[in-house]
């Protein structure tokens, strides 16, 4: 079987989990890897066949969206690159919110399954931002048009939305407590973060960031280079997490029951999304990181509240769920002998501790 995966590179979660199923995959056929996105910051050896620019995000300083620059960026050279991508000499096409695939499949007919936290929102049951955004709505629904949807959300909202896969890293961990904090917060500038993390002189932070080229300590925060793996490492030995209103990473410091505090990106209608789903969990939720909010981050710092979500292993449940909607892919031996963590309906509770 020729099996194409197509990742959106803006941003590591997609990329983060290309990587962890591509053992999987390859064991049964050939497997090509498309990248689109010019701003990933993760480095991969997976069998890429092709980039391109794509449509890349970028942020301000200060945590939104620069548009203009989104602007700036695009090319028509995506229509060309769309134009020319193989998909018909594939078997099977899994498209993680890539775009360019996705005009590719439109071009030529081909149908495709779009996986991962994106495809969730095909459901109207999945949570939405109390500020509903119609452009925002539109951009999740219609940006990557395939032919099956299968989604990944924090909770199972509804039949064909899943509760996310934990990276085998994660699940094998022993969690620890040395003390600090981990901080991943890619659409601010260490500029802008380090007042706040100065002003928590008794706490210790790490921080990753895109601006760092090598470790470096400051005070009390030490910084280092985007590493999906050092990231991890930190995160594991971690008191608590700081992190954007993504999926991957609150997902698993929700499974390791570390204590969180997500900032979403400001306009980003996703990450705003994701906020309201994790308040509806009990986790604490900025809306954007002001000197107002100084109290606010002391006060979560000290608190000894945690979300402790415990799940339960629903393998069978997706591959069941995969035979009737993908038949004629022939998924069903693929994933019938995967060994991820697919856990559904977790029970939520607050801890002390």
């Amino acid at each position: 079987m020729n099996i194409l995966y197509a990742v959106q590179g803006t941003g590591n979660g997609h990329i983060s989990r290309a990587i962890q199923l591509y053992p999987f995959l390859k064991t049964y056929g050939n497997i090509d890897f498309f990248i689109s996105g010019s701003n990933a910051d993760l480095k991969t050896d997976l069998p890429v066949i092709g980039r391109s620019k794509g449509i890349s995000l970028f942020y301000k300083s200060t945590g939104g969206l620069d548009y203009l620059k989104i602007i700036r960026s695009f090319s028509f050279k995506i229509f060309v690159d769309a134009y020319k991508l193989p998909v018909n000499k594939y078997d099977l096409v899994i498209n993680d919110f890539d775009f360019v695939t996705s005009l590719a499949c439109l071009f030529r007919k081909k149908k495709s399954v779009q996986f991962g936290h994106q495809a969730s929102f095909q459901s109207n049951k999945t949570p939405r931002a109390k500020n509903n955004n119609f452009f925002g709505e539109f951009i999740l629904k219609h940006f990557v048009k395939s032919t099956h949807y299968l989604g990944l959300h924090f909770k199972a909202y509804d039949d064909s939305v899943f509760n996310p896969i934990i990276k085998q890293e994660i699940i094998d961990a022993t969690p620890t407590d040395d003390g600090h904090v981990s901080v991943y917060l890619p659409h601010y500038s260490i500029a802008y973060l380090e007042p706040y993390f100065l002003a928590q002189s008794k706490h210790h932070f790490e921080v990753f960031s895109a601006e760092v080229t090598s470790i470096r300590n400051y005070k009390n925060i030490i910084y280092f280079p985007i590493s999906n793996s050092g990231f991890t490492k930190s995160m594991i030995r971690s008191h608590a997490v700081i992190t954007g209103g993504g999926f991957e990473t609150p997902a698993e410091a929700l499974f390791m029951k570390k204590k969180l505090l997500v900032i979403p990106m400001k306009k980003q209608y996703e990450q705003q999304c994701n906020g309201e789903a994790l308040k509806e969990m009990g986790v604490p939720v900025l809306n954007s990181l002001k000197k107002k909010h100084y109290d606010k981050i002391d006060t979560w710092l000290n608190s000894k509240q945690k979300i402790a979500i415990n799940y339960d292993d629903n393998i069978e449940e997706i591959v069941h769920f995969i035979e009737n909607e993908f038949e004629k892919y022939s998924v069903k031996p693929i994933l019938n002998n995967i060994d991820f963590y697919t856990p559904k309906k977790p029970s939520i509770q607050l801890t002390s501790g």
